[in-house]
């Protein structure tokens, strides 16, 4: 190739990076410096987030040479689907991933009549420590990269034949602990070159990393902040978790009032209810005294039952009391319905009891509904 430059003497993306974690602009300085027209950062960047390519072999309408060079400085790494569990009841199908480096994590897809929304990890595992989550039972191993979190979506959607139109970023980790990596995926789905999702169809949901929620805020995207709140004081908040020890209540709602002044959007409170703990019709009432006059949605959440904790899901009939308490006093409130109940449904259980059985085999398993 003529015109080579000298790569150590440009500020190019660091060698080793899956391409799928740069932008198009970023391509294009790789090209340059590979003696290549611009124009290939497009074709580039169509093979990788419109065709949902592999590998590099495919890209057919570059030079050898060019590919070549590409697979030993910035090569793709694979995100492989290891077991992929169908719910007999709606369809859910929840999918646990192999990275490239041993580790698991896990995505879920949901058929709604408005489309096809997938639930992503942001981390592999978590470190927050939420005592009725089971993701954060082995603690964080490592954080995902932007090409990971967009490989969860390219492989379902590549699985199911159809559009993903719905993002949510609620599996697997505290995207905020992983602030740039999420900001540049975020950048990269709801950009032109990429699948060109609509902010307004993807949430992004956090535990209450408050300097975080202020920093996303004035980034003015219209993606939905969904805060889990899941108690309606302090006290309660930090029996269940750690980061209310970080954080108080009226810190996190004030990141909320400001993340709804940047944005023009309401923000949403997840509240997973759980059984004698926070479910009461006072601590209902307690919660819409504190949220009052916001712009705002509950989700209220049965919590899942986790072995490995003793807490209990709240029945329908009083979930629907707390829901009723909530609407009387003026609060918009609803219980989230309920997808594939039968196929290990709590985040994380499916990437826990994988790992529990490779720590006692040695090896990695295929049983469970592998595909």
């Amino acid at each position: 190739m003529t015109g080579q430059m000298d790569m150590d003497t440009l500020q190019l993306p660091e060698r080793g990076q899956d391409p799928r974690s740069l932008t198009k602009e970023e391509l294009a300085e790789i090209c340059q410096a590979y003696g290549e027209k611009s124009y290939r950062a497009g074709q580039i960047a169509q093979w990788l987030h419109k065709k949902l390519v592999s590998g590099y072999d495919e890209m057919k309408n570059l030079p050898a040479a060019l590919r070549s060079r590409l697979a030993a400085d910035y090569p793709m790494q694979s995100v492989a689907k290891e077991q992929v569990l169908v719910s007999a009841i709606d369809g859910t199908r929840k999918y646990l991933f192999a990275l490239a480096d041993g580790n698991v994590i896990e995505s879920v897809m949901m058929r709604y009549s408005f489309g096809i929304s997938v639930c992503i990890s942001t981390q592999a595992g978590c470190r927050m420590g939420c005592r009725f989550c089971a993701s954060t039972l082995g603690g964080l191993a490592r954080n995902l990269t932007p090409a990971e979190m967009l490989q969860q979506v390219y492989e379902i959607q590549k699985d199911v034949g159809e559009r993903v139109s719905h993002v949510v970023l609620m599996g697997s980790g505290e995207p905020f602990d992983n602030f740039d990596a999420v900001m540049r995926f975020l950048d990269l789905i709801t950009g032109e070159d990429g699948l060109h999702i609509s902010a307004r169809d993807i949430t992004l949901s956090t535990c209450g990393l408050v300097p975080q929620m202020r920093q996303f805020s004035d980034r003015k995207m219209q993606v939905t902040m969904a805060v889990s709140l899941h108690a309606p004081n302090d006290a309660v908040r930090r029996m269940t978790m750690p980061v209310a020890n970080r954080y108080s209540m009226e810190e996190i709602l004030d990141a909320c009032r400001y993340y709804i002044r940047q944005t023009g959007r309401r923000v949403t409170f997840e509240y997973s209810l759980m059984g004698g703990i926070n479910d009461s019709d006072r601590d209902a009432r307690e919660l819409a005294h504190r949220i009052a006059g916001m712009q705002a949605h509950v989700n209220l959440i049965p919590v899942n039952p986790v072995s490995e904790r003793d807490f209990k899901s709240t029945g329908r009939d009083r979930a629907e009391g707390f829901l009723h308490t909530l609407e009387q006093c003026g609060v918009n409130a609803t219980i989230r319905r309920e997808m594939g109940r039968d196929i290990n449904g709590a985040c994380g259980q499916l990437r826990k009891s994988f790992l529990d059985r490779r720590e006692r085999s040695g090896r990695i398993p295929a049983e469970d509904g592998a595909q």
